[in-house]
């Protein structure tokens, strides 16, 4: 099975099991060496449960093989990955990436991880984060730097990065995401796979109210669309429709656009964000651009009507009254007093920041949201769909972007002597670094857009530039069969990273 392995996505080696081709606990045993053999080098799995996943796969052969493998659920026996963020899995360590959880355990899964269980997926094991979540970049002190498979100096992005190494390494054909600021777009733009945000309304009920801002949302990153397209569908979609019937996401995405109803597209290449876009990143517009064109969809610049300061500072002022809740309300969740060693400082600062700054002005940073998602639905009715870049740049290397000592002093002071003028000041210094090369993707978690990431591009170098799409509020579906289209035009899936080739 090593060799064919890489050659089928979730779908297609679920439908080996159903077929008794092959068996989960033959796919289970590949994963698990795919792992052992990659994850050495990208340290993207930061917990195994190996035996427990073996159990689980004999189990899912027992109760359901061959013509009745949907009674244990489309997904029966793909291995599947959960990121060490948010999606509690029950008896197993979640830690956040941060040392004050790093002993902290659930007792029950989460809405998003009973969905995954409930769809055969077996999880064998945690990826990594960036700690609770914080940085586009997954390099957690706690675990230290993950590492993306196409060039091991760069990053995979964040905070997902660990599910996008992961799948980019061939260990799995898809990895539980999620994204609050573009933690599923931006390491699958980083890492080569289709990253899709879904709507804000498309996620499972749960009894814990969503933070202020409702910024998050899990999904996915995969090597196809139709996997994404399938996991929306168990995440969201209506239970009594079978398995890729007509009105599922999965059905949009097996019926690309054909070009008889040609899309409206607005072209935006401003920075958002960012200061500036890379040459690299114009050049995959523009190129992308021409694809949509020669697909038969009209494309036409645009400049958003967005103020875009005022929507950067809302995006942190909500940012950082989450950083508050998870760091200096840590105990509400593990009964432990929260300690400054605990955790990083930048994520210490932040969250004084929320203490200080955020909850006075968390009225007006709503507002704010409220005003710009108006303003993207209302422009949403000229166009159908926005192309805009995902990242401001091709990955970055290794440490590139994680505080300096200087910083690392000043956050020390803010903390120590929380001054409101040393706070803000502190604020737009560290995240005009985040921002310069990852500030394209935050919008669309205020406006609660989906949006997607789609790896269209590769530099001279060999890192891959993935190209963002945007859709008005529930129109998933539209999206999808988009990147249906873009997938079957230029196919990105037989694309392989130096590492994975290398350990084939």
């Amino acid at each position: 099975m090593q060799s064919d392995y890489l050659e089928y996505d979730a779908i297609g080696l679920a439908e080996l099991v159903r077929r008794r081709e092959v068996s989960a606990r033959e796919l289970l045993d590949t994963a698990i060496a795919r792992a052992e053999a990659t994850n050495p080098a990208i340290n993207a799995i930061v917990l195994k449960d190996y035996e427990a996943a073996r159990e689980r796969a004999l189990r899912i052969e027992a109760s359901g093989n061959g013509v009745n493998a949907l009674s244990v659920g489309p997904l029966a026996g793909v291995p599947f990955l959960v990121k060490d963020l948010g999606a509690a899995v029950a008896g197993l360590r979640m830690t956040f990436g941060s040392r004050h959880y790093r002993h902290y355990v659930p007792t029950a899964d989460a809405p998003v991880v009973t969905r995954f269980r409930a769809a055969g997926l077996n999880i064998f094991g945690k990826t990594s984060a960036s700690e609770l979540g914080q940085m586009p970049y997954t390099e957690p002190e706690l675990f230290g730097a993950c590492r993306n498979p196409w060039n091991l100096d760069h990053t995979p992005g964040g905070s997902s990065g660990g599910a996008a190494a992961s799948v980019a390494a061939g260990i799995v054909p898809l990895a539980h995401a999620s994204d609050g600021g573009g933690s599923i777009r931006i390491p699958a733009s980083c890492c080569g796979l289709f990253g899709f945000k879904p709507s804000r309304a498309f996620q499972p009920a749960s009894d814990v109210p969503p933070p202020p801002g409702a910024l998050g949302v899990d999904l996915a990153v995969s090597r196809s669309v139709r996997d994404s397209a399938l996991m929306l569908d168990l995440i969201a979609g209506d239970p009594a429709l079978p398995t890729g019937a007509p009105g599922t996401f999965l059905d949009a995405a097996r019926t690309p656009l054909d070009g008889s109803k040609p899309l409206a597209i607005a072209l935006l290449t401003e920075p958002m964000f960012a200061d500036t876009l890379s040459p690299e990143v114009r050049g995959a517009l523009d190129d992308a651009a021409a694809l949509l064109t020669s697909l038969g969809h009209r494309v036409e610049p645009y400049s958003l009507p967005v103020n875009y300061g005022e929507a950067r500072e809302a995006f942190l002022m909500l940012w950082s009254v989450v950083a508050e809740q998870y760091v200096l309300h840590a105990d509400d969740i593990t009964g432990t007093k929260p300690r400054r060693q605990e955790f990083e400082i930048a994520t210490w600062a932040m969250a004084h920041i929320g203490q200080k700054l955020g909850e006075r002005e968390l009225p007006a940073a709503l507002d704010v949201q409220q005003r710009i998602t108006a303003q993207l639905a209302d422009l949403m009715k000229r166009y159908d769909v926005l192309l805009c870049p995902t990242l401001a740049a091709p990955p970055v290397k290794i440490g590139e972007l994680k505080p300096s000592q200087s910083e690392r002093i000043q956050m020390r002071a803010v903390t120590a002597m929380p001054m409101e003028v040393l706070m803000r000041k502190m604020l737009t210094e560290a995240s005009n670094k985040a921002f310069a090369w990852a500030g394209c993707t935050e919008l669309f978690n205020l406006t609660g857009q989906p949006s997607m990431s789609v790896p269209l591009a590769w530099n001279a170098r060999g890192l891959p530039i993935g190209v963002q799409f945007a859709a008005r509020e529930g129109n998933d579906a539209l999206l999808l069969r988009l990147a249906a289209q873009l997938e079957a035009a230029r196919p990105w899936f037989n694309r392989r990273p130096p590492l994975l080739l290398a350990r084939l």
